[in-house]
């Protein structure tokens, strides 16, 4: 019984310790006091010097996942390419503001006096195949600035994946699992903010 005890103790701060690891949002650069009384916040997304899976440049990836869908039934790389640039535009981003409006009170506005961009380093599209799966996973760095005057960085954020050990379930479409993973970027970020402009 003892010998359980002393596992359980040490499986505990093991988790305690990988949990406490890593930061996954850290602040590098300014403050948000300026957020403290805002009701709104616009969102812009961004994708500059992005690199996606094994891939440091996202037109790599873009040109072998044509070529694979193209391999297999020759409209479906032009599809591909054409869905997958309407999803960073009109799905990605949509699903990190559904995360951050989870944790934070602040709500989306185009016309609010500040805006959060977020740009994209690393996207991990991650895998789903049989019972071998792969978390997705989104690197970026959220800048805030004033809506007007975009040449100031009142505040810089950056923000890293979650750790591979957190299970998120199956999905086996590319699509979800990406989105899953700005959510739970939106979801940090929210909170993060939340907490530091109190």
């Amino acid at each position: 019984m003892k010998t359980i005890k002393a596992y359980l103790i040490i499986a505990a701060l093991l988790m305690i310790g990988l949990t406490g690891f890593t930061q996954e949002v850290d602040m590098t650069k300014g403050d948000l006091s300026v957020l403290k009384g805002e009701t709104s916040i616009n969102f812009e997304f961004t994708y500059e010097k992005m690199g996606v899976g094994d891939f440091n440049k996202e037109a790599d990836y873009i040109k072998k996942k044509i070529e694979e869908q193209n391999a297999k039934d020759p409209p479906n790389g032009d599809k591909w390419a054409t869905e997958w640039e309407d999803q960073k535009k009109n799905y990605f981003g949509d699903k990190f503001i559904l995360g951050f409006t989870k944790q934070n009170k602040l709500t989306y506005s185009k016309d609010a006096k500040y805006t959060l961009i977020f740009n994209t380093k690393a996207l991990e599209p991650g895998y789903q195949v049989g019972v071998s799966k792969r978390n997705a996973g989104v690197d970026g760095t959220v800048t805030l600035v004033e809506s007007a005057k975009r040449d100031k960085k009142i505040a810089v954020l950056f923000v890293e994946r979650a750790p591979e050990t957190k299970w998120r379930g199956a999905a086996f479409d590319a699509k979800s699992r990406i989105g899953d993973a700005y959510y739970m970027d939106g979801q940090k970020v929210g909170k993060f903010i939340e907490k530091n402009i109190k």
